[in-house]
């Protein structure tokens, strides 16, 4: 094998000349015959830094100590940078890029409710009942008298358990001792003929049992406005859920009737440029510049006369008080292709006052994939989108609460979409709904559900911030004639007139907009060229340096796998020949092998074999110690003819 030491023997001590090897010789692949050999060839022969220092101080046992400790711990050092490097690269940074856009925008939408449900006229049938049992409730309760119908016809509790489920009821607080319930009992019999309690001992709620009635919970508040309308509304629920799909609201297609103005960028509104819809709680719902807008408006200058402007009517004459408790509009800024979630991100407009919001544009677009926990257009997550837009993580928690709750309830909750062939909840049908549903809003708020975990934000989002001013509208020295001309036009009859009005401006504040992009911190170059540097740092070598590393391990392994042969064959390949056999075939002569020429040890001995001599040989060498000069020419006449090819 290529490495074998020349074996020579002579008595000249001087070496001999290395053997040239022949064209027939030289192959593709060589072996060294040991380790020591390819060892000292790859020192002698690499470009790295250092490797040499390990072999040319063969007869200084310490400094080639040192070189071989100062040589390990920088191949050490090195791998550990190559560790972190690698850690870093495959914990997937990102880097956050802003930059700062200006152009023409287009106008967001705008959806502004009259935070008036359903009227009076529209389902005074289903209500009335409600409004009665709930006068009766406040009375037998807080000894509130909305009417004189309750003086005339009084009506005692256990009628009301008779005609309207889940009756609202008062409870002692169980968290308050008895011993001060007692005292601030006898306090107020002794302050008031009437022996009533302390409010603060007793919380007000009504309750709730599954099916089977086997389990059952009051659902409390401690304070009684909250209690009256929870209360309220569920009902109001129950109610609105027996309505048929086809029943539209009062007034739904006269905007004159909420919206007295509108213009955008100095040019009127016309019907082209609004949709509608219903909100069971904020009522009549008007959206500007939505996705079914037949010319979507284009803001090309910033400031309030460049925007949109609306003159609002918000007057409460058929209001119903226990379910809506302000008076103004709601309104909210979203997206074109987003629904508009009035709860999540809408407020409310003072009556009397001119509210300005300026808006500013930003977009966000963020890494998916390792870099990420964001999806594109939510195909991959797992709940069925059940709103007519895009992917958004309000639309995707939102579904997710109403597939659970028609997993768990077996019917859907009113204020968001349900699915095909599903009814909404209503105690007639579903005469646990209310137990499910505030059982299943327990674990929804602590997400128990998963819907957090299963909604991840969307890759791309554009957002608008807001920033609102107010000033009272109209001022005192204006208001007389902006009230003449309402009234001109708008039929505006309120006695209160400035409650009853209102306005609002929404535009850009600029119209330079924010970009913000993630992009990965460290790519694949980058990483390479970090490994590059550690490499030329620590060995000042290049890639064709790591060419000849891979090139040494390739050697070991070659080296390894013929020395594991050679003792495999030495031991099973004859087993009928003994010893011998097992002799004769460890004792493979270096030339049955391409060898590599290396310098000649001299011997006290005899002089060394010629080198046709050596070629010739395909047995063991024999003692040439042992042989006369006589015998060594014979052998060697015999061996090779003259003129033999």
């Amino acid at each position: 094998m290529k490495g074998d030491k020349c074996e020579a023997q002579g008595r000249d001590p001087k070496p001999a000349a290395p053997h040239q090897p022949t064209e027939e010789e030289e192959a593709l692949i060589e072996f060294h015959r040991s380790y020591r050999d390819l060892f000292q060839f790859f020192c002698n022969n690499t470009t790295i830094h250092g490797a040499i220092r390990l072999v040319c101080s063969q007869h200084n046992r310490m400094k080639t100590a040192f070189w071989a400790v100062l040589w390990l711990c920088t191949f050490g050092m090195m791998y550990w940078q190559f560790a972190l490097l690698f850690e870093e690269y495959f914990s997937y940074p990102v880097s956050l890029n802003i930059n700062l856009n200006s152009d023409k925008l287009v106008f967001p939408a705008v959806t502004i409710c009259t935070l008036n449900p359903y009227r009076y006229t529209q389902i005074k049938g289903e209500l009335e009942e409600l409004d009665r049992i709930t006068e009766q409730t406040l009375f037998d309760l807080y000894k509130y008298n909305s009417s004189s119908s309750l003086v005339a016809h009084p009506r005692g509790r256990r009628d009301l358990q008779e005609t309207l489920l889940h009756p609202l009821q008062r409870l002692r607080d169980p968290t308050l001792p008895l011993a001060a319930r007692r005292a601030r009992s006898a306090a107020s019999s002794l302050q008031d003929n009437n022996p009533q309690v302390n409010w603060k001992d007793w919380k007000i709620g009504f309750k709730l049992c599954n099916q089977n009635k086997s389990d059952c919970f009051y659902q409390t508040y401690s304070s009684g406005v909250d209690a009256v309308r929870e209360w309220y509304r569920f009902h109001y629920i129950n109610i609105l859920s027996r309505l048929p799909d086809t029943f539209t609201s009062l007034e739904e297609d006269k905007l004159g009737n909420f919206i007295f103005n509108c213009r955008f960028n100095q040019v009127s509104c016309n019907q082209a440029n609004y949709s509608h819809f219903h909100h069971p709680i904020y009522g009549n719902c008007y959206t500007f510049n939505g996705e079914n807008s037949s010319n979507l408006w284009m803001s090309s200058m910033p400031g309030i006369d460049n925007g949109l402007t609306l003159t609002l009517r918000t007057e409460q004459n058929d209001f119903i008080p226990l379910l809506s408790t302000v008076t103004g509009a709601r309104v909210t800024v979203h997206g074109q292709d987003e629904p508009p979630f009035m709860d999540d991100g809408g407020f409310n407009l003072r009556p009397g006052v001119e509210t300005s919001i300026s808006m500013r544009k930003e977009a966000l677009d963020r890494l998916g994939g390792n870099y990420g926990d964001c999806t594109n257009n939510g195909s991959d997550i797992p709940v069925k989108n059940l709103y007519p837009s895009k992917y958004t993580q309000q639309v995707c928690i939102h579904s997710c609460f109403q597939e659970s709750m028609v997993k768990e309830c077996g019917c859907a909750y009113i204020f968001y979409p349900r699915p095909k062939h599903v009814e909404y909840c209503d105690y007639k049908k579903h005469d646990s709904w209310g137990y499910c549903y505030y059982k299943l809003q327990d674990a929804f708020s602590s997400d128990r559900l998963g819907c957090f975990t299963k909604c991840r934000k969307p890759c791309s989002v554009t957002s608008y911030q807001l920033s609102a001013g107010y000033s009272r509208w109209p001022s005192v020295t204006s208001q007389d004639w902006v009230f003449q001309m309402l009234s001109l036009q708008n039929n505006y009859t309120i006695k209160n007139k400035r409650n009853g009005v209102a306005k609002l401006n929404i535009f850009f504040k600029e119209l330079n907009y924010k970009t913000n992009s993630e992009s990965p911190s460290v790519t694949m170059v980058t990483l390479l060229s970090n490994l590059g540097s550690q490499w030329s740092l620590w060995f000042g070598s290049s890639v064709l340096s790591v060419v000849e590393m891979a090139e040494f391990i390739f050697d070991l392994m070659v080296i390894t796998f013929l020395m594991l042969l050679r003792r495999f064959r030495s031991r099973y390949w004859s087993p009928g020949r003994g010893g011998r056999g097992a002799q004769e075939v460890a004792s493979t002569p270096a030339s049955s092998l391409p060898s590599r020429v290396c310098p000649q040890p001299s011997y006290p001995t005899s002089s060394p074999p010629s080198p046709d001599t050596s070629q010739a040989l395909t047995a063991p060498p024999p003692a040439y110690a042992t042989l006369a000069p006589s015998s060594l020419a014979r052998t060697s006449s015999s061996a090779f003819t003259p003129g033999e090819p």
